[in-house]
């Protein structure tokens, strides 16, 4: 027999729980941001936050979200210190603290993709694909590099004892002393580690070629290989009170491991197409929340996770198969619609909306920040700057702005997404809609 549908599954698996006197988490998703989930983190208080591609951070209570607003580009790493502070680092190279006086720590010269907050939650390490790593009072004060690791930085991770631990683009697993002083290598990887998790007394990591590794803290020497045929490695979360390691990968799937014996206890296929990318445990370890290309973050009950089906779906904005579309249509969607609505009014893109964008001078859309570039940049939006636009790449066109590089070679797609473009940011939503 196949997977049962989720609500399905759900009444008949809850029933004898129930009657034992067990509450059983439910499958939920959280619907709200415009752009993939790239970050998950969940606080000692159960305080669950998500970051996405739309700039934001969500801050999520009973299904309604409150929103974070001061990155100027993606949020692609989220972390909770002991005491429930909150920080975000983005693709726009900044680190900020929120609270009730949010604030912006510093920046980097390039994506911020790995924060640690250490145990005594004074201070914060940020990682950065520039190839540095920084330390940052979260009292206040001017932070620090430490010693150069040698290449970017993907992971980082505090130990007990106050080092700190970072796994770098070069496959470099490093070790930092709590004095700072220049880092120890524990293993040279072939590839690049981009996740690495801690318990008590280990150190797991996870890699681009998909090797998932486990390593004794103390003398390095390798517990476990959890390594399958899946590449790469994009999402590590550790839920220390019950003993689960959860692992999610390029192809879609989340791996639970037990932590005691270093078993895979379910392999999870969460996405019908495309990564996980974010992953984090609820505080009494029942619930895997997990990110993707899609617009919603998703809650699975750990324990029933072998009777759903995949939940993210890849499918992006797209609402048929891309191959139905006419061409213009085609191309907006591949290369605009992450970003850009065509609707009137506000949206949770990263980008403004397209709406009435002919004959429209560049920068204007109120209530959206643009980057000082297009501020008073004296272009107006019509076929031969959109044309341009796209044949040259903004990073050409408009360099320093915030739009990632984008071309589209053939003049005849440009000319089809000019002619979608028309209708689509002409066009009046339908009542009821």
């Amino acid at each position: 027999m196949g997977r049962l549908a989720f609500a399905f599954v759900l009444t008949l698996c809850a029933a004898p729980l129930a009657a034992q006197g067990e509450s059983v988490p439910e499958f939920s998703t959280l619907k709200g941001h415009g752009g993939p989930i790239m970050a998950i983190a969940v606080s000692p208080e159960g305080q669950l936050a998500t970051g996405s591609f739309d700039n934001s951070v969500g801050l999520w209570q009973a299904g309604t979200p409150r929103w974070l607003e001061g990155h100027e580009a993606a949020v692609t790493a989220l972390t909770y210190g002991p005491d429930g502070t909150l920080v975000s680092g983005g693709d726009d190279f900044a680190v900020r603290v929120w609270g009730e006086t949010p604030r912006v720590l510093g920046h980097h010269q390039g994506k911020v993709a790995a924060l640690a907050v250490s145990p005594d939650g004074q201070t914060l390490a940020s990682g950065s694909w520039d190839g540095t790593i920084r330390l940052w009072p979260l009292t206040g004060g001017e932070g620090s590099a430490l010693p150069a690791p040698g290449a970017g930085v993907n992971a980082l991770a505090f130990g007990p004892d106050g080092g700190l631990y970072a796994g770098t683009m070069s496959g470099a697993l490093l070790r930092y002393a709590p004095e700072g002083s220049t880092p120890v290598p524990m293993v040279q990887h072939g590839f690049g580690i981009n996740r690495i998790t801690l318990g008590p007394d280990w150190i797991a990591y996870g890699a681009v070629d998909g090797g998932t590794r486990v390593l004794d803290l103390e003398t390095g020497a390798q517990i476990a290989d959890l390594t399958l045929e899946r590449r790469p490695i994009l999402s590590m979360a550790h839920h220390p009170a019950t003993h689960q390691l959860a692992v999610g990968d390029g192809e879609g799937f989340i791996m639970i491991v037990d932590t005691q014996s270093w078993q895979i206890t379910r392999d999870f296929r969460a996405t019908r197409q495309g990564p996980v990318w974010a992953l984090a445990f609820s505080t009494d370890g029942t619930v895997i929340h997990a990110g993707g290309l899609d617009d919603v973050a998703y809650a699975w009950p750990v324990e029933m996770l072998d009777a759903f089906e995949p939940g993210i779906s890849g499918a992006r904005s797209f609402l048929r198969d891309v191959a139905t579309m006419p061409n213009g249509e085609r191309q907006f969607m591949r290369k605009c619609s992450i970003c850009h609505a065509t609707t009137p009014g506000p949206s949770r893109k990263a980008g403004p909306t397209l709406h009435g964008v002919f004959g429209r001078p560049a920068g204007t859309v109120p209530g959206y920040i643009y980057s000082d570039t297009l501020n008073g940049a004296g272009i107006i939006w019509d076929e031969t700057t959109i044309d341009a636009l796209f044949d040259q790449g903004p990073d050409h066109y408009i360099p320093g702005s915030k739009m990632p590089m984008q071309v589209i070679a053939g003049s005849d797609d440009r000319a089809d997404l000019i002619d979608y473009l028309k209708r689509a940011t002409t066009e009046q939503p339908t009542k009821g809609k």
